[in-house]
């Protein structure tokens, strides 16, 4: 469910939001901080946030002038955004989060194996890393030292992976705050191996072609030897996937129309949340659970900050998420499509969420041994 390009406003954002943690530029330790690290910026080590302003005012005027009304999915993680996130995963509904983590109390210490060691893990939309502490603990178990490179677009959620992870004091943690892949910059390699992992099933927020360049991305900045860990929740029938995302706590509903916040507090746009419902849909052309917010009245909004007005009509919608449901099939061929070669899967009992582990392959090497 958790969106992947960007969020927090202007450019202070950053800064406001991680150095009353004492994070920003330190590599953070289970015992405090030792040297330099929180390269939050846009690239990675540069400095600045990843979501301007005018990053915000662009996505939302696109898309809320485009025929077919939208959000990006990345607005939805703000602070209040995150933080409504982390109790969405813990709802009996969302089944994901807890199967996705039994799957790793079971099979992290064969994960961690067939990666291969000495290894360093790098993961994309970590949250708050509560699911990846199993394989860090897998992988300590192993070696004497790790270094965990946790990369979001919320400040909010790396605070929490920083706190969730100073009780594994032989860890250091090097949070980077950062749009992926193309303003991904990853720190220099302290082991033979890295393992990049994306969990949650983060990948089925994207369109297929989107997926698809993702992952070529991630490919491109890893090393022949170098491992990818995806988790992806497979496709299943729509009555245990809709209460997922229409909890009976409404939860989740708060979580949509929260984007809506977000826009009046920085864009000094006029929604009127009781205005708007949150509304789900399941696609199943395109196995796809989709999340909407409904105007039930005609109205018009005004956005000052983008000098507009938007019109709804009465039922009128806009998309503000999808989450793709893959089959077993559609998993592989989406790494093989991304130059990686699938090695090895695990699932859960009901075959309802998988993670699969790919390899960068070795360079081919021409007839006269030139690679």
């Amino acid at each position: 469910m958790r969106g992947s390009l960007t969020t927090t406003a202007p450019d202070e954002g950053i800064d406001e939001g991680i150095n009353d943690e004492g994070m920003n530029g330190e590599e953070m330790n289970g015992v405090g901080a030792d040297g330099a690290g929180l390269d939050g910026g846009r690239v990675g080590v540069a400095a600045g946030a990843p979501d301007t302003f005018a990053a915000v005012a662009a996505a939302v005027r696109a898309g809320l002038t485009a025929p077919q009304k939208t959000l990006p999915p990345w607005l939805l993680y703000d602070e209040t955004g995150s933080a409504l996130f982390e109790e969405i995963t813990a709802l009996p509904e969302y089944y994901l989060t807890r199967t996705e983590r039994a799957i790793l109390a079971s099979s992290s210490d064969e994960i961690v194996s067939a990666a291969g060691l000495p290894l360093e893990i790098v993961e994309l939309g970590a949250g708050s890393a509560t699911k990846t502490s199993l394989l860090l603990e897998a992988l300590l178990a192993r070696q004497p030292t790790a270094l965990y490179t946790p990369v979001d677009v919320s400040p909010t959620a790396l605070r929490l992976a920083v706190a969730e992870l100073r009780r594994l004091r032989r860890l250091r943690v090097r949070p980077i705050l950062a749009r992926y892949p193309d303003d991904l910059v990853l720190p220099e390699r302290t082991a033979e191996r890295r393992l990049v992992v994306f969990l949650g099933s983060n990948i089925g927020n994207y369109e297929p072609s989107e997926a698809r360049a993702l992952l070529a991305g991630v490919r491109r900045r890893l090393e022949p030897g170098d491992a990818f860990l995806l988790g992806a929740d497979l496709a299943k029938s729509p009555r245990l996937l809709r209460p997922a995302y229409d909890d009976a706590a409404g939860v989740t509903a708060r979580f949509n129309l929260n984007v809506l916040v977000r826009l009046n507090r920085e864009l000094g746009a006029a929604f009127n949340l009781d205005r708007f419902r949150h509304v789900v849909k399941w696609n199943a052309v395109a196995s796809r659970m989709e999340l909407y917010l409904e105007s039930t009245v005609a109205q018009t909004v005004p956005i000052p900050a983008l000098n507009t007005r938007i019109a709804f009509a009465r039922g009128e919608r806009i998309h503000t998420e999808s989450s793709y449901k893959l089959t077993r099939t559609a998993q592989r061929r989406l790494l093989v499509d991304a130059g990686f070669q699938p090695e090895a899967r695990w699932y859960d009992a009901r075959k309802w969420f998988g993670l699969t582990l790919a390899r960068v392959p070795a360079r081919r090497r021409s007839r006269l041994g030139a690679s």
